[in-house]
């Protein structure tokens, strides 16, 4: 091992030793910011779906397109941008996604025609797409070994809590302005994260981790001592670090490598578990407020208030998630989850499917299932993903598979929007719920590895 190595080695492992602080707290601020309001864009038009259909006189097919352009979008920058932040950098990339984002939500909210709308969601997706992949892995680089899952699936979280914000100021701003103006001004809103890439680009620090693995050793090192500083200045005692018995020799960033012998397997089968997590949860939450209204005959702010309901109830699950992920382990956690989720889907086969009960109160209760059990795998897949992989291709790997989140996102309100169109029973919905529930499930059964306690360097040897 060099002597450049062995530094870099040097770097992880001090960084293990850190407790968590106001270190991790100033920086989880600024980039728990922009992750909050990925979220919240995300999900925004969506959540108002109804009225734009309304304004602009669309179809559900062809709501269904808009809602997926911008998921399109999306996947093309969770990919590109992945790749740009293995090889310039954590902070950077982070601060050009949330701009884009930022800039093209406030174009949707200008938008005067359902054409100019459906280009400026491609373009706001590409900020949106990258941006979660990139501030998990800068997160999960900053944490050590012992609490590194919880703290991770909390941050994320952050997701979850600006999707379920979105339809209370969506009812907030519909209730104030009305509905033809109300649902501007809720995509205006998430123009408001400008003001973060700002103070962002003087305050936030780069991954040490990354700057080591780049060669920039002595930048890493500043950043360390700072985090070392806090520690002790709040009266913590730092054990000597250890060298990573995992650490080798550093390797140049690959793109192909994802897929080479050492990590074929693990990157596949995640794509997989990945694509049908997120086709329910897309699933889901597009299309579960229109089915309300259409199908169940609810009306449109009652419609708002049961998307809430639903938000928070994914919260809730964050929270279950970050208690249960150390306790039990990433494995069991995520089988529990897709449990739930099958059988909540399985519900709605039956009572809406079968029995054909398609009142707005069975697809609630069909929805709420599938939100509790779902959420557990969609907050907790980044810190997982994260973990598997080296530093060197970190934040390519979890693009790409935050491109399988994307490209779900596009396939399942696509498909979900025909089938609604065609006429077919909604228990057909419900369906493809629970196949895509016991799909992933199975992969976690036959190919997931516990990481839980184990260093990132450790787990991605």
């Amino acid at each position: 091992m060099s002597a450049g190595d062995q530094r870099s080695g040097e770097i992880a492992a001090r960084i293990d030793r850190i407790p968590t602080g106001r270190f991790h707290g100033r920086v989880a601020a600024l980039i728990g910011a922009g992750t909050f309001f990925d979220g919240f864009d995300a999900i925004s038009l969506a959540v108002i779906l109804p009225i734009v259909v309304n304004v602009f006189d669309l179809g559900l097919a062809e709501a269904g397109l808009i809602v997926s352009a911008g998921f399109l979008g999306q996947l093309f920058g969770a990919v590109v941008v992945g790749v740009l932040s293995d090889r310039m950098g954590r902070r950077p990339t982070f601060l050009i996604s949330v701009a884009i984002f930022s800039c093209f939500s406030l174009a949707c909210a200008l938008a005067w025609s359902a054409e100019s709308l459906l280009v400026f969601r491609v373009l706001q997706g590409i900020g949106l797409g990258a941006e979660v992949p990139i501030a998990t892995t800068f997160i999960n680089e900053l944490l050590g070994a012992r609490k590194r899952g919880r703290i991770a699936v909390l941050f994320t979280s952050l997701v979850a809590w600006g999707i379920a914000f979105a339809p209370l100021a969506a009812l907030l701003s519909v209730t104030a302005a009305g509905p033809e103006t109300g649902w501007r001004i809720l995509l205006a809103v998430g123009a408001l994260p400008l003001v973060l890439v700002v103070w962002g680009w003087f305050a936030l620090p780069e991954s040490p981790r990354w700057l080591a693995e780049a060669g920039r050793v002595a930048e890493a090192e500043v950043i360390v001592a700072k985090m070392e500083r806090a520690a002790m200045g709040r009266g913590q005692v730092l054990a000597e670090p250890r060298q990573h018995p995992a650490q080798g020799a550093r390797r140049k960033f690959r793109m192909a490598e994802l897929l080479g012998p050492q990590y074929r397997v693990r990157t596949i089968s995640l794509w997989v578990i990945w694509f049908f997590t997120f086709f329910v949860t897309y699933g889901y939450q597009v299309w579960l407020p229109t089915m309300y209204v259409r199908i169940g005959g609810l009306d449109p702010s009652y419609s708002l208030m049961l998307t809430l309901l639903l938000g928070i109830l994914q919260l809730v699950m964050t929270i279950v998630a970050a208690w249960l992920i150390e306790r039990i382990g990433r494995r069991a956690l995520f089988m529990a989850g897709f449990i739930i989720a099958a059988l909540g889907g399985l519900f709605g086969v039956v009572t809406v499917g079968v029995l054909g009960h398609t009142g707005w109160p069975a697809l609630a209760a069909s929805g709420m299932f599938i939100a509790v059990g779902i959420g557990i795998p969609s907050v907790a897949l980044w810190v997982y993903t994260a973990e598997l992989f080296p530093t060197r291709m970190r934040g390519w790997a979890t693009s790409t598979c935050s491109g399988m989140l994307r490209l779900s996102s596009v396939v399942s309100p696509v498909l979900i929007g025909s089938i609604l169109g065609s006429g077919a029973s909604p228990g057909t919905v419900f369906a493809l719920f629970t196949a895509s529930a016991i799909i992933a499930l199975v992969m976690v059964w036959i190919f997931s590895v516990e990481t839980r306690g184990r260093v990132l360097e450790e787990i991605s040897a």
